[in-house]
């Protein structure tokens, strides 16, 4: 049996800080959270003193599609890579997400990646944004195909032994006959690149969506139809049921924040998380870079929104984001005025319970995965551990 000892940590809980505390890990899960006496072991195979660091439960990200100069569009050796990496910024567990792929090519490729071997970052399912969508925003015109349940069965099948996540628009022709089957094995639905109505966005959500992704993002308002009445739409109707929560890119442009603070009044703390949509660039300097199919990607400043470069199909539109989740839990800091708790269950915590594993991740407690990240006053990442295992150490 193999055992580690974290001592002197500011332990982060949904509500609150554990000054000097410490956590036990036996075998990769959480064996023990208590006093650094209480918890002291005759001989712990390892033992790291935090000096006051404050330890989280791992970031989850539920949408992201690549990371430095790797996109998981561009095949399994870059997921691996992207699994790799991801520790540095905290992400211990993760959602690769798939732009949409012709007919007949896609679930032939995701076979590939969910056969990978990786190492760092848990690929927790397959993020299928597409190809059940209405608008396409940045995403390419596969993004709208029709509603085959022979489809969906093909792309659940190939995600495995990982689940299939499907993002679909309530307003997709025949979506609703799909639903049922894409959460038949206990997978989210989520929503998103829609625009639609109320009633559409209710019954989406009586068949079983239950989160909606990049929120704010490709989710429009209907036309103003009455002069000096505002319309209401699918934000609205999300916003105003408590079963759905929600996920934003955080990074100042792709939503106002006070878009997330309404979110946060409608939804509670448990029901709004954070994502990076990251793409091929992230956590890479400032400047233009190389996308899968040679389309050009351009960041303005360090985390800054990715958007379409001059030589792209849509020049300036923006494509994801530069974020990683360690940015983005600062942002929630900066921008919102959140506390640290509150940040970080929006990275770990809510997002383990829209995956269904809030049982057993997003929470630094007796019985829970070890997946730690332990992080310095200003939030950078200083080390991170999978299932107890140290997957990222930064440099001293």
């Amino acid at each position: 049996m193999s055992t580690l000892l974290i001592t002197n940590a500011q332990v982060v809980t949904p509500q609150r800080l554990l000054p000097k505390s410490a956590v036990l890990v036996e075998d990769g899960r959480i064996a023990a959270v208590g006093a650094p006496g209480d918890l002291a072991q005759s001989a712990p195979d390892e033992t790291v003193d935090a000096v006051g660091a404050f330890l989280a439960p791992g970031f989850i990200d539920l949408h992201c599609h690549g990371l430095l100069r790797w996109s998981v569009d561009a095949g399994a050796g870059d997921l691996a890579e992207i699994c790799g990496a991801l520790p540095r910024y905290g992400v211990t567990g993760w959602l690769p997400t798939l732009c949409p792929r012709p007919k007949g090519e896609d679930a032939e490729y995701a076979a590939t990646l969910a056969e990978a071997a990786v190492q760092g970052a848990a690929v927790l399912g397959l993020h299928y944004e597409g190809p059940f969508l209405t608008l396409t925003g940045a995403l390419p015109p596969e993004a709208i195909g029709e509603a085959d349940p022979r489809r969906v069965r093909s792309l659940m099948e190939a995600a495995a032994p990982h689940r299939a996540v499907f993002s679909v628009a309530p307003d997709f022709e025949g979506v609703l006959d799909l639903i049922p089957l894409m959460t038949s094995d206990g997978a989210p639905v989520f929503m998103t690149h829609t625009a639609a109505d109320v009633a559409q966005t209710r019954t989406a959500i009586e068949a079983g969506v239950r989160h909606a992704t990049h929120f704010f993002d490709v989710f429009p308002h209907p036309p103003e139809t009455e002069p000096g009445a505002r319309p209401c739409g699918v934000v609205e109707a999300v916003l105003a049921d408590p079963r759905v929560s929600v996920d934003f890119i955080l990074d100042g442009e792709h939503v106002h924040p006070v878009a997330v603070e309404l979110a946060l009044r409608c939804k509670g703390p448990d029901g709004v998380c954070l994502i990076t949509d990251a793409s091929l660039g992230a956590g890479l300097p400032p400047g233009r870079y190389e996308g899968v199919g040679g389309e050009e990607v351009t960041f303005a400043y360090e985390g800054a929104p990715a958007r379409l470069g001059k030589n792209s199909r849509l020049p300036g539109a923006l494509a994801g984001s530069g974020l990683t989740m360690d940015r983005a839990v600062r942002n929630a800091v900066e921008m919102l005025g959140l506390d640290v708790p509150q940040a970080v269950r929006m990275a770990s915590t809510s997002p383990a319970h829209v995956l269904g594993l809030g049982q057993r991740k997003g929470r630094v407690e007796e019985g829970f995965d070890a997946d730690l990240v332990l992080l310095d006053e200003g939030l950078h990442v200083l080390r991170t551990w999978v299932g107890g295992r140290c997957v990222h150490a930064a440099e001293s």
